[in-house]
């Protein structure tokens, strides 16, 4: 009998723990519901930038199409366009044949869409633990990277845009290339800029996860920015897009939630050292019914309400990408996102 009272009593606290971690459960979306109906105050602004596929600089184009391209830049309100110019090879190099049409492609940038930069938008796997592609501990790959990057400057593009992945907040390595480019493109007058996955939700679990987690292979940590990484590749460029997409939340709200949170830290942390763009989704993810355009615009917006102040540098979204965006979604977009005053373009 004794023994049956003691069952009973671990049964009815382990039935009491369940329901109050269900009720949590359930707590967590219904708040974040309540939280996600009000209409944001916040509009957008007048610095957006748009990943564009390798066929700009890869194939031929008609004066048709470049003119279209300039009016839906100008629309839409985009500054600064990330054209597909790369993957990098193993050595730092990239094969002229992969870029033939880029020259005509940056004349007809300025032509029909005046003021707004195209920069070239260069990237590989990064070897981490033996894994990967392109070795950026190597002095050697590094330094090809930096003439490949002068290669593209003297095409006429007005930035390179870096996107190595994944970048673990410990690589040095990186660092050292971003502070030769960065010597570059200002010697050139040019801008540059960089892609980042959104950052760590909480900077001390990081050792945690290095020391039990591997970075390679199918199961290894995320390779999220600490605040301190993020400051430091802020300090050394003059643009940082985050990737906030592929969130993988089950509702809107939560997904909304995901893309507030990361605006406002983001610009609360470099808001003043560079110019920020939020990336935003036009492809379809995991949770396609939680997690799009409008939700990724309307967290944006909830986010920059949040803040006690705007930014000293300009700030913005970054639309990902001109190959999964629709007519449709820009509709949206405009409905959504721009100031609804009429201003001059900031970068």
């Amino acid at each position: 009998m004794r023994q049956k009272g003691r069952v009973g009593r671990v049964l009815r606290r382990t039935a009491w723990a369940a329901a109050y971690v269900l009720g949590l459960a359930a707590l967590v979306p219904a708040g974040a519901w309540a939280w996600w109906q009000p209409e944001p105050e916040a509009r957008g602004t007048e610095a957006n930038a748009l990943w564009a596929r390798h066929q700009w600089v890869g194939e031929p184009h008609g004066d048709a199409e470049y003119r279209a391209l300039g009016s839906l830049l100008q629309e839409n309100r985009i500054t600064d366009v990330f054209f597909h110019a790369g993957p990098f090879e193993a050595d730092g190099t990239v094969p002229e044949s992969k870029y033939r049409y880029a020259r005509q492609l940056i004349a007809a940038v300025h032509r029909y869409a005046p003021g707004v930069r195209a920069q070239a938008y260069l990237g590989q796997i990064r070897v981490v633990d033996g894994k990967g592609i392109i070795d950026l501990d190597d002095p050697a790959v590094r330094a090809r990277v930096l003439k490949t990057d002068e290669a593209f400057l003297d095409l006429g593009f007005d930035g390179i845009h870096y996107d190595f992945e994944p970048i673990y907040p410990d690589d040095h390595a990186f660092l050292a290339l971003m502070d030769r480019t960065r010597q570059l493109t200002r010697s050139r007058g040019r801008l540059l800029s960089v892609a980042l996955e959104q950052p760590t939700l909480l900077d001390a679990v990081q050792p945690f996860y290095k020391a039990l987690i591997p970075r390679a292979g199918t199961i290894h940590y995320p390779p999220r920015p600490t605040e301190k990484f993020l400051r430091a590749v802020a300090d050394r460029a003059d643009q940082v897009a985050i990737m906030t997409y592929d969130v993988s939340l089950p509702t809107r709200s939560l997904g909304g939630w995901h893309f507030a949170r990361h605006t406002r830290t983001t610009l609360e942390l470099i808001g003043d050292r560079t110019t920020v763009f939020m990336g935003v989704p036009t492809y379809r993810p995991l949770m396609d019914w939680a997690e799009d355009l409008p939700v990724a615009l309307r967290g944006v917006r909830r986010g920059i309400d949040d803040l006690k102040r705007p930014p000293k540098r300009p700030y913005g979204v970054g639309v990902y990408a001109d190959w999964t965006t629709d007519p449709a979604e820009w509709a949206r977009y405009r409905t959504a996102w721009p100031p609804r005053t009429t201003e001059s373009p900031v970068g």
